[in-house]
C-alpha cells in the first residue's frame, strides 16, 4: 500500500499484513463459515435447544458439535454452509475507510463503498428503517431469535460504517441511511426502566432487556446521532441507557454480561464492547460519570483479563471450561480499546504494542488471513468473517490510520518550527 510509510516500524509491518489480507479476501470471497455454524442449521439448532431445556439429554445431543469445535474445526462444513454476515461487512467497510485515510488510495474507499452497498442489500426485511441481524436462526437460552431479526449489537456497527464513509465522501445516500438507523434504534428497540435515572434496552425489538453491552451499544449510537443530527431527544434515551451501564458496574470495575441473575459471566470482548461505548460517549458528550467508570473498568481489565504473559485471556481469572485457550476476537477488541483510551491510560500503550506484535508474529497465516482460535490442542484455522477476520482487519487498519495521523501531525509541527526559524536564518551574521 503506497503512502503508508510512517515513523512507526510496527505500523509499517501492519501495512504489509493488511495488503496481504486484502489479497486473501479478494481470493477467498465474502462469505464464510462461522463459529455458530455447528448450531445454525436445523440439526445443530435442535440439539442446542435441547441442551438448554433437557440437561443430560441435551448435553449428549450437542456433544458431537463440541467435539468438532475442539478437535476438528473443519467439521463445520458438515452442519451448515458459508454465509454473508452484515456485521462483518460493516467491519470491512470501516477497515477500508481507515486504509483510505491512512494511504489516500481511492481504491480503498471504493472497497468501503462496495461493502456499504452489500449492507444496503442485507438489511432486515419487514422493518421500515434500516437495521440488521444474523442470517441464521440463533438458539439462545431464552429461545430462538429468528434470522433477520434486528440486533442492537449488530446495527450500531453498520451505523458507524455508513457515518464514517459519509464523512469521507459527503454522499447524501449514506446520510439518509444513518438517519434511518437512528430512528430504528430510538423507536424499535424498547426501554425498560431500572432506576429513576436509568433504563436497560431490548436486544431485539421483541425481548425484555437486561444485557449490559446492548444498552452500551444503543447509548453510543444515539449519542452519536444526537450530535450528528442535532436531536436532543436521542440524547435523553441514550443517557438513560448509559446510566444503566454505569449503575451495572460492580465495585471492582467489572460488568456481568447481563443483570438477570443468570448470565453473570465476565469475558474479554464483552468488557471491551462496554468500555469502547463508554469511551465514545464520553468523547462525544463529556458526560462526567464516564471518567470514573473507565478508570475502574481499565484497572479491572488489565488485572483480570490478561494472562501472565500480558496477553488477552478470554475470561476473567475465575476458571471456565471452554474448547479454546485464546480467541482472535478478543485480540481485535483489545487493540480497539487500547487505541481509543491509550492517551488517557498510558499503560494501554504497552499492552497495545505487545498484543499487535504477537498478532503479527503468531496469528497471521501464510495465505494472509488470521488464525481464528488457539485450541487446547493446536489451532482453529477456519477463516470466519464474523468471528475475528473482519474485526482484526478493522482494528489493524484503525492502528495504521492512527499511526499515519501521528506521523502527519509530527511532520506538520516540525514544518511549523522550521517556518518560525526561516526569518532568522535569512538574516546576515
Amino acid at each position: 500500500m503506497h503512502g503508508t510509510k510512517t515513523s512507526n516500524p510496527l505500523a509499517d509491518r501492519i501495512a504489509k499484513t493488511l495488503a496481504d489480507f486484502t489479497e486473501w479476501l479478494r481470493a477467498f470471497g465474502e462469505t464464510s463459515w462461522d463459529y455458530q455454524s455447528f448450531f445454525a442449521g436445523p440439526v445443530g439448532g435442535r440439539a442446542k435447544a435441547l441442551y438448554y431445556s433437557h440437561g443430560l439429554v441435551g448435553t449428549a445431543a450437542v456433544a458431537p458439535m463440541i467435539f468438532c469445535e475442539a478437535f476438528l474445526p473443519t467439521g463445520r462444513r458438515l452442519f451448515h454452509h458459508p454465509m454473508r454476515f452484515p456485521i462483518a461487512d460493516a467491519h470491512y467497510a470501516m477497515g477500508f475507510a481507515f486504509l483510505y485515510q491512512a494511504t489516500g488510495d481511492s481504491s480503498q474507499l471504493d472497497n468501503a463503498v462496495h461493502f456499504l452497498t452489500e449492507l444496503k442489500k442485507s438489511r432486515c426485511p419487514g422493518f421500515k428503517e434500516y437495521c440488521w441481524g444474523y442470517p441464521f436462526n440463533w438458539v439462545t437460552r431464552n429461545g430462538t431469535i429468528k434470522e433477520q431479526t434486528p440486533l442492537i449489537t449488530t446495527t450500531p456497527y453498520c451505523y458507524e460504517a455508513f457515518l464514517q464513509v459519509f464523512e469521507l465522501t459527503g454522499e447524501e445516500d449514506w446520510k439518509l441511511v444513518v438517519e434511518s438507523i437512528a430512528r430504528h434504534a430510538a423507536a424499535d428497540i424498547k426501554d425498560f426502566r431500572t432506576s429513576e435515572r436509568a433504563s436497560s434496552c431490548s436486544y431485539t425489538p421483541f425481548d425484555k432487556g437486561g444485557v449490559v453491552n446492548a444498552a452500551a451499544y444503543r447509548a453510543f449510537l444515539l449519542t452519536s446521532a444526537s450530535k450528528f443530527l442535532g436531536r436532543d431527544d436521542y440524547w435523553k434515551i441514550a443517557e438513560r441507557n448509559l446510566n444503566f451501564v454505569l449503575e451495572s458496574q460492580k465495585p471492582d470495575g467489572s460488568w456481568f454480561y447481563a443483570m438477570d441473575g443468570v448470565r453473570d459471566f465476565i469475558d474479554h470482548y464483552h468488557t471491551c464492547f462496554v468500555m469502547k461505548a463508554i469511551a465514545k460517549v464520553y468523547g462525544l458528550s463529556g458526560y462526567e460519570p464516564c471518567k470514573e467508570a473507565l478508570s475502574k473498568g481499565i484497572k479491572y481489565y488489565l488485572e483480570n483479563l490478561f494472562d501472565d504473559e500480558g496477553l488477552p485471556n478470554p475470561f476473567s481469572k475465575a476458571p471456565r471450561l471452554t474448547v479454546y485457550k485464546r480467541e482472535l476476537y478478543d485480540w481485535a477488541e483489545c487493540i480497539n480499546l487500547c487505541l481509543l483510551l491509550r492517551d488517557r491510560f498510558p499503560e494501554l500503550d504497552r499492552t497495545l504494542e505487545k498484543v499487535v506484535t504477537h498478532i503479527l508474529k503468531v496469528w497471521v497465516k501464510r495465505d494472509g488471513s488470521f488464525r481464528s482460535r488457539k485450541l487446547h490442542l493446536g489451532w482453529d484455522n477456519v477463516p470466519m468473517h464474523r468471528w475475528g477476520q473482519s474485526q482484526m482487519f478493522r482494528s489493524l487498519a484503525f492502528y495504521l490510520s492512527e499511526a499515519r495521523r501521528v506521523t502527519d501531525n509530527k511532520s506538520r509541527a516540525e514544518n511549523a518550527m522550521e517556518q518560525q526559524f526561516l526569518p532568522l536564518a535569512s538574516q546576515p551574521v
